[in-house]
């Protein structure tokens, strides 16, 4: 006995309506009440906040930008409202909102933060920037290498461990050799050697990737510290004194007021920063090898069908991924501190995991949200030194709250490479 199907037209069956995603909306209308209430609201409507825009040794001299505390910070409050309500008047729609409005409320919010918080005072804007900048510089490489790895499938946890690895070998080289250049180039190859361990767990035995890289941590903190207390600290006139980078001026351009200061008078490790997220957004993205790369992290198997050997680009991968973090490495040492010390890395490297993340798996994301990082923790320094009226264990704080919102608010749940932290054993 044969049963008969009635066919249904489609326009019967049930549809599934979408649902609008208010996290973006949600997180900006909350900060936006925050700044209104706090910083509009809660500033004194007769005093002016100072800005200055030029160093005394610039060519160029601007005049400081002085502005109302209380009617600049109800101004820039209510345009992050403003922005709050489109963004979800977009998300009823079904509609993202842009990046470029995103980044202008974090202009406008960070900013009605300074405002009233240098009230009756006054700072540097150029230095903030510069800082900024600088303090970016580890976590953009640690972003990078990050990048690097998990493209071709393989999280790299151990980014922690390949700053300080490579922080202690230019520090160590730097001061035998008298020569900063060689401290550079030693500092990649400590995380080189990280990355081989790395490399040679996960790929080559499958060994859960995580473990790995929190093991490769812990072993990075534990051997450079104790080779800091048994060796560099008893001779550190002859081991931990290495030189420091010196800024070079780009001519003509580090004349431009407020940007040429900021970009164009930094030292090589900053330009090596502009230069590598250039060459690595167009090797992934415009070349042969970024899409093998990408194929491989994606859907191993499939590239293994068209002729891609599938574990030894991830060799490759995680190879120059540990060279690049340990390459950032080498700022803490030779390139702002001038000396090795214990655990000197901080955090960064899972800094540099979350600005990967937040910049979507991409160079150029990595490096936007890696400055926002380095704002950050420049920002903690420049309002302690004023004595604000935020309170210090806030101010310690920030950076990593900042990390947690961002990721949280801003990022939610972001679909890396599919196969990222899975490994691929042939047949």
């Amino acid at each position: 006995m044969s049963t008969v199907i009635e066919d249904r037209p489609v326009a019967d069956a049930p549809v599934m309506s979408a649902r609008p995603a208010l996290r973006v909306p949600i997180t900006l209308g909350v900060l936006g009440v925050i700044a209104l209430l706090a910083f509009g609201l809660g500033s004194d409507s007769g005093m002016d906040s100072t800005f200055n825009l030029s160093f005394r040794t610039d060519v160029v001299q601007l005049p400081d930008l002085v502005v109302p505390t209380k009617g600049t910070c109800l101004v820039l409050s209510l345009l992050c409202l403003g922005i709050a309500a489109y963004s979800y008047f977009l998300a009823t729609r079904l509609r993202k909102t842009p990046m470029w409005l995103t980044a202008l409320y974090g202009v406008a919010w960070v900013f009605a933060f300074l405002v009233w918080a240098i009230e009756g005072k006054s700072t540097s804007l150029v230095d903030l920037l510069q800082g900024s900048l600088l303090l970016a510089v580890p976590i953009a490489f640690g972003a990078f290498g990050g990048v690097f790895c998990e493209r071709s499938g393989v999280v790299n946890i151990a980014i922690e461990g390949q700053l300080l690895a490579g922080a202690f070998a230019a520090a160590v080289v730097a001061s035998v050799t008298d020569s900063v250049y060689l401290g550079l180039l030693a500092a990649p190859v400590a995380g080189w050697l990280l990355g081989l361990l790395l490399a040679l767990f996960t790929v080559k035995y499958a060994v859960n990737q995580i473990i790995v890289g929190v093991v490769l941590n812990v072993l990075a903190v534990g051997l450079t510290s104790f080779l800091f207390a048994a060796v560099l600290k008893p001779n550190a006139e002859t081991l931990n004194t290495p030189p420091l980078l010196q800024p070079i001026a780009i001519p003509v351009l580090s004349k431009i007021p407020v940007l040429g200061p900021v970009l164009f008078r930094q030292t090589i490790i900053v330009y090596a920063m502009y230069v590598m997220v250039v060459v690595l957004t167009l090797a992934l993205f415009r070349t042969r090898w970024g899409l093998r790369v990408r194929a491989v992290g994606e859907h191993p198997e499939a590239a293994d069908t068209v002729g891609i050997q599938v574990n030894r680009t991830r060799w490759r991968n995680v190879m120059w991924g540990s060279a690049t973090a340990g390459f950032g490495g080498a700022f803490f040492t030779v390139g702002y501190i001038g000396a090795f010390g214990p655990e000197m890395s901080g955090g960064k490297g899972y800094i540099a995991l979350a600005a990967m993340i937040l910049g979507r798996w991409t160079p150029i994301g990595s490096l936007g949200a890696a400055l926002l990082f380095g704002f950050a923790t420049k920002l903690v320094s420049a309002l302690s030194v004023l004595g604000t009226p935020v309170p210090s264990q806030f101010l310690q704080m920030l950076p990593y709250l900042l990390t947690i919102f961002a990721v949280a608010g801003f990022v939610g749940r972001v679909r890396g490479p599919a196969a990222a932290g899975v490994p691929y054993l042939k047949g």
